[in-house]
């Protein structure tokens, strides 16, 4: 059932020819019990999606095939330049954008039906911005939605809430300044019960910290327990988005940071563990889990995966560890998990089938073209996307060859990652935002 379908279910059965034969107690339970299912099937509210991890909620399924001409909703043009994933909540698309010196940031609102955008608020401004590279932009952090809010992060510049039915800016902080280090900000936020929590790992200072919702008060922080000092400057910094998963009835925030990774409780922000990989800086991926696995990415300089115990604590053993893996990992996008496998690209175009029991290889497969977004799960279809445009579905069933369905191809490529609400596909490009549906 696609979403529009289901709105017009959810219509004809609150009419008052259906619910009259009920009670009042049990027309708010079923109202409430079909907004519920409403919501799984439309929300994306974060990076990666519902559970941060890239893997689309089963209802969903968006098309295979697509381009400029076919299976495109709507295209709409998005100023200023911005690599953030579009975020969604019931009928709002939500993004960041910046000019391209940064001395302006932005929320934007699209109608998620006509494409329109609704709001365009400055956020911040800002006299004097840091450097960044030529690859990244001002406003490459995903915001966060929920209902009535949009919280928007741009690193050192700063965080803010906005209320998503007024545009209005309820808080905003500009305290939480780093170093990027010429290459500008990164890491996206995630949410937690009632806190915000997100990394600020500079070449001068290395935390992680929680905000409060409502009030964005300072709920705890938590320095980085890595002797940084140690370090030449350039290796102190991270760009990586932390990641919260339960395990055995007990929660952990699990975050990537230079030279080495870290497990906190994310209620108190207490260090669970750390597991020092002998290097490694600019992490860009998220880590993801597996049959009691945390599968973490030491970043640049010999990238690296590695496979270690979720139920760790202080410091992780090197025989502890799994296993790791260095052959074309990825530098920059997170990796999906699906039967046992994980599937992931380089950021020079060579994707990779790994075997998460053994680090096997099941196939290697050269897409082609640059890879900075990362891939999405869609039932058992995996979707990657190039800079250059180009949009490869493969089947994730054969682990043994890689099994391309289609390739897709847009006027412009892709550096953020897409979201998907329903049956549809929404695809920021570096100029657009598409929604792609079957027609």
């Amino acid at each position: 059932m696609t979403e529009s379908e289901f709105k017009h279910f959810f219509e004809i059965l609150t009419t008052p020819k259906y619910t009259n034969y009920f009670s009042p107690v049990r027309r708010c339970n079923m109202k409430s019990l079909l907004l519920s299912l409403l919501l799984v099937v439309g929300n994306w509210p974060q990076f990666l999606g519902p559970s941060g991890d890239g893997q689309v909620p089963p209802e969903c399924n968006p098309p295979i095939v697509w381009s400029e001409t076919e299976n495109v909703v709507w295209k709409t043009p998005i100023h200023g330049r911005g690599w953030s994933s579009p975020v969604i909540w019931n009928d709002q698309i939500w993004l960041t954008t910046a000019t391209e010196d940064g001395t302006e940031l932005f929320a934007v609102c699209i109608d998620k039906e006509s494409g329109e955008i609704v709001r365009d608020i400055k956020v911040f401004d800002i006299p004097e911005p840091q450097k960044r590279n030529g690859v990244n932009s001002y406003a490459s952090p995903t915001p966060i939605v929920e209902e009535g809010r949009l919280y928007v992060f741009f690193g050192y510049a700063g965080l803010a809430a906005l209320d998503t039915r007024s545009g209005e800016i309820l808080w905003s902080r500009s305290d939480f300044v780093c170093d990027h280090h010429n290459n500008g900000p990164g890491s996206s936020p995630v949410p937690y019960k009632n806190l915000l929590i997100f990394h600020v790992d500079g070449l001068d200072v290395q935390y992680i910290v929680a905000v409060d919702k409502e009030t964005g008060a300072t709920a705890w922080k938590t320095d980085r327990s890595f002797d940084y000092e140690s370090v030449v400057d350039d290796k102190r910094k991270a760009y990586a988005t932390p990641l919260i998963v339960s395990h055995e009835g007990k929660d952990y925030l699990l975050s990537g940071a230079a030279q080495a990774a870290f497990a906190y409780d994310p209620a108190t922000g207490k260090e669970l563990w750390r597991f020092l990989y002998d290097g490694g800086f600019s992490n860009a991926s998220k880590p993801v889990v597996w049959n009691g696995f945390a599968i973490l990415n030491r970043g640049f300089e010999k990238t690296k995966l590695y496979a270690v115990p979720l139920e760790s604590e202080g410091d992780i053993p090197d025989e502890a560890i799994r296993w790791e893996f260095g052959k074309n990992a990825p530098q920059a996008e997170t990796p999906v998990v699906f039967n046992d496998h994980l599937f992931f690209c380089d950021v020079f175009g060579s994707g990779t089938c790994l075997n998460l029991d053994d680090a096997s290889i099941g196939w290697t497969y050269r897409f082609g073209g640059n890879y900075w977004a990362s891939p999405l799960l869609v039932r058992d279809r995996i979707y990657f996307f190039n800079e250059q445009g180009e949009a490869t579905v493969i089947d994730a069933n054969d682990r043994e060859e890689c099994k391309v369905l289609r390739k897709n191809s847009l006027e412009d490529g892709c550096m953020a990652t897409p979201a998907v609400s329903g049956n549809a596909l929404f695809v920021r490009t570096k100029t657009h935002l598409y929604r792609i549906e079957e027609r």
